[in-house]
């Protein structure tokens, strides 16, 4: 997942020119504004308000998308309030034309109008304020009106919402245990949210004494099996 936090759009244009050709054109690139903790404090710098991580968000895709997109001789060229680039060259360019895909993590309107303008796919973790006390059925409805301002912000720029994929990663919801409790209930799960639009579900793999705890022996059932099932 590429952060803002701790990464500068020109080189970290190189390295995915890179891995795009590494993975002969099989690479997708996950993107978001990142948040506090670790993350935001790697570096050693003190964590940014929400408003200038979601401006740096805005300015780090943006100008992501143009360091992967143009690839003539003169090169990038841009000024911004947080990231600049001075004839950037990023020669021969992506194998994935016009350039390999992002997936944009967003929830929040700003977010939206990014991964509506930028985006190949979406990916939601749910709504975090229902982490620890929520309900399943309350996390469903607020994914919902997640997707629902997604098609709001493609409606805005005259796109087609059902040409992104959407993607659910799952450990951050209420219901965060169940798709792991057995075949049935990721089925059961992943139906649900295949209701709403997701085309994809990503599972964390089984971590022992943590959040992601699970019987891998059902993590491997799943990934067998429940692609038949789900039709």
């Amino acid at each position: 997942m590429g952060s803002p936090n701790f990464r500068h759009p020109v080189p970290y244009a190189k390295e995915l020119i890179s891995l795009d050709d590494i993975s002969s054109g099989r690479f997708t690139l996950g993107v978001g504004a990142g948040g506090n903790g670790f993350d935001a404090t790697v570096l050693g710098q003190e964590p940014w308000t929400p408003r200038e991580r979601a401006e740096r968000f805005a300015e780090f895709v943006q100008l992501l998308d143009r360091l992967l997109t143009e690839d003539g001789k003169d090169g990038v060229s841009y000024e911004g309030d947080f990231y600049s680039a001075h004839e950037a060259r990023n020669i021969p360019g992506c194998v994935q034309r016009p350039r390999l895909p992002f997936t944009v993590a967003a929830t929040g309107p700003r977010g939206m109008r990014l991964a509506a303008r930028y985006g190949q796919a979406w990916v939601t973790t749910g709504d975090p304020r229902l982490y620890e006390n929520g309900t399943s059925e309350q996390s469903v409805q607020a994914i919902r009106g997640q997707a629902e301002k997604l098609a709001d912000a493609c409606a805005e720029i005259g796109r087609d919402v059902t040409g992104l994929d959407k993607v659910l990663l799952t450990g951050f919801t209420p219901d965060r245990a169940r798709p792991l409790e057995s075949l049935d209930a990721f089925v059961d799960f992943a139906g649900r949210y295949r209701e709403l639009g997701f085309t994809e579900i990503v599972l964390h793999w089984p971590v022992p004494d943590s959040d992601f705890a699970a019987d891998e022996k059902v993590f491997e059932q799943i990934a067998m099996e429940a692609a038949a099932q789900l039709g």
